[in-house]
């Protein structure tokens, strides 16, 4: 199976990092995780998607907050999906964030999920990964019928 490549811009995005890296763990998804700044590392940054690819990995996850341009960085040099987490910032909730990962120009895509959201960039990571592995499809099956059960039970509960 491929791996993930985790990329977040500063090790304050750690928190969010281990949400993902949990999920993948669950899932037994091997990954790397690194910190390349789009602003501060830039040659690092592109030196890692070019070669990603080369590298094994299927998917890449860039983690960011504030101005949040290293999704869409990493997504100018690879062909490779790119998910992007927008992070909480002190200004503004993440809302910068959000907007920076998700308004990338035409021809340069980053699926975005939710402010904070590493438990569902791994999950979608996993579901990319899963179109050719039906082994982890069936793992994220599972996680779906339990899901399902989960708001079943809390349903009948609240009825009763």
């Amino acid at each position: 199976m491929k791996k993930v490549g985790i990329v977040m811009g500063s090790d304050s995005d750690l928190p969010i990092v281990e949400k993902a890296t949990k999920t993948l763990d669950e899932l037994g998804i091997t990954y790397e995780t690194h910190i390349y700044s789009a602003h501060r590392t830039p040659d690092e940054a592109k030196e890692f998607a070019v070669n990603a690819r080369k590298n094994d990995f299927g998917v890449l996850i860039g983690v960011a907050g504030m101005a949040a341009h290293l999704a869409g960085a990493l997504a100018a040099n690879t062909t490779l999906p790119v998910i992007g987490i927008p992070c909480k910032g002190p200004n503004l909730d993440g809302i910068d964030a959000l907007l920076s990962t998700v308004q990338m120009p035409s021809g340069v895509p980053v699926a975005t999920v939710a402010i904070d959201g590493g438990k569902n960039a791994a999950l979608l990571a996993a579901q990319i990964l899963a179109v050719e592995d039906t082994d982890l499809a069936a793992k994220l099956d599972k996680i779906k019928s339990e899901n399902a059960k989960n708001v079943l039970a809390k349903d009948k509960k609240l009825s009763n």
